[in-house]
């Protein structure tokens, strides 16, 4: 090799040393099939952040192929500088659970501000603890945002805002309402936004359940008329929200991944899992959240509180067995039913003993999570009409309209209620086309 050539080929490579994106060859990590974006920004789209002070909107799935956290990245970069961290629903270090409140402070690991950008001036009573539910249903629902977006203060110190969050495909999940919000406020404040895009965990083809009723159910779990299970990344809805829906467009990038198809689930990505929230600790999870998130809009438990969440449900009046053997006599696609009693630590009838089941993916390709959801409503309320509630405000908030709920109250079947918003969700689909990143 030349002399000259020789040399710049080793000030790359200090430099890509010095900003940490040199693969580093682990025992445990194996290498990965897909790039998120935050290495894809670090290896070929510095300009958007060189010399520039960095605001950045994360948690810990905001972490490199190896584990590497965006903020030590950034930090460790000599052509960046991070001057703070913006913490969106459980926090940056993702140990608050939902609901709870997350106040200011100075990270002592990174010596950085940490700004929450979920109900920043909301410090809870004493009493409102012990009912956490309820008072998350309140607030999710809220139209003010001043306890959801960065006012001026919080964006003072910055040049340009980084959003870095692992979503997991579903509307009423907080983080792409987080992200309109601190986009708009950007907008206003004259301060780019880059969106370091990373995988749907549960794919990018199927979309599941109705399309929100805008703006007449626009809340925190719902902003904008998307379907419940959308099928888009983080940065594909910030192309659609700045372009259709944003009062005031902000100068947006979406740093895309690399090697993404929309077909793969996450456990074909190659890249390590990490919790999403504390009540999201497996793909498991992630794949039945869609509709089981709705019984959060019951007094059905939806297994917070238990090692099982989302993938258990019941409560103290329900027979197992019972319910099992209803709900398996169903056939629905996809899933099966066991019976299974459990304790909830927290939440919804927490230290009571709960009657109900454990739910079991057994193909995830025809496997329908809110059209199961809704058989799961529809049987329970049949077998416990006395027992059986709605949460009907919070309810209707989460599936974005309430058509639904007067439908299964009246006795409508759930093929026919899906049947209803089938034609919403094939229009969803022609109109996100021009944001897709990944065809």
């Amino acid at each position: 090799m030349k002399p000259v050539l020789f040399s710049i080929a080793v000030s790359a490579l200090v430099f890509l040393t010095a900003c940490r994106i040199v693969p580093v060859h682990s025992t445990f990590v194996r290498p990965p099939k897909v790039k998120p974006g935050v290495e894809v920004l670090l290896e070929k789209r510095l300009d958007l952040i060189r010399g520039k002070r960095i605001g950045l909107i994360a948690n810990p799935t905001s972490v490199d192929s190896s584990l590497r956290s965006t903020a030590d990245l950034l930090r460790q970069c000599p052509a960046t500088k991070l001057v703070a961290l913006y913490g969106p629903e459980h926090g940056v270090r993702g140990n608050a659970q939902a609901g709870e409140y997350v106040p200011f402070y100075r990270d002592k690991q990174l010596g950085l501000p940490v700004f929450s950008l979920y109900g920043q001036s909301r410090k809870l009573s004493p009493g409102m603890l012990k009912n956490i539910d309820e008072y998350m249903r309140t607030f999710d629902t809220s139209k003010d945002k001043k306890d959801l977006a960065p006012d001026g203060e919080m964006l003072g110190d910055i040049e340009v805002m980084v959003f870095d969050l692992q979503d997991v495909g579903v509307r009423v999940y907080t983080y792409v309402a987080t992200m309109a919000y601190a986009m708009q406020a950007c907008a206003e404040a004259g301060i780019p936004f880059v969106v370091l895009d990373r995988p749907n965990p549960i794919n990018g083809l199927t979309m599941e359940g109705p399309v929100l009723e805008y703006p007449k159910f626009s809340s925190f779990i719902g902003l904008y008329p998307v379907p419940m299970r959308h099928g888009m990344t983080a940065g594909e809805l910030a192309l659609l929200f700045n372009d259709r829906f944003l009062p005031r467009k902000v100068n947006l990038t979406v740093v895309p991944m690399e090697g993404w198809r929309r077909a793969q689930w996450f456990d074909q990505t190659g890249l390590p899992w990490v919790i999403p929230s504390p009540n999201l600790p497996t793909l498991d999870a992630a794949t039945v959240y869609p509709g089981q998130v709705l019984f959060e809009g019951t007094n059905l438990s939806e297994g917070r509180g238990t090692t099982r969440p989302f993938e258990q449900f019941g409560a103290p009046w329900i027979d197992g067995y019972e319910l099992a053997r209803r709900l398996n006599a169903l056939r629905l696609p996809g899933v099966r039913f066991r019976e299974a009693w459990f304790t909830p630590t927290f939440s919804k009838h927490q230290g009571q003993l709960c009657g109900g089941c454990q739910m079991y993916v057994t193909d995830r390709q025809r496997y329908h999570s809110v059209a199961t959801a809704l058989h799961i409503i529809k049987t329970v309320r049949e077998m416990y009409p006395g027992q059986f509630e709605f949460h009907a405000a919070y309810f209707d908030k989460e599936m974005g309209t309430s058509e639904v709920r007067l439908a299964i109250e009246r006795g409508v079947e759930v093929g026919e209620i899906i049947r209803r918003f089938q034609p919403d969700v094939e229009k969803f689909a022609r109109q996100r086309k021009p944001y897709l990143l990944y065809r």
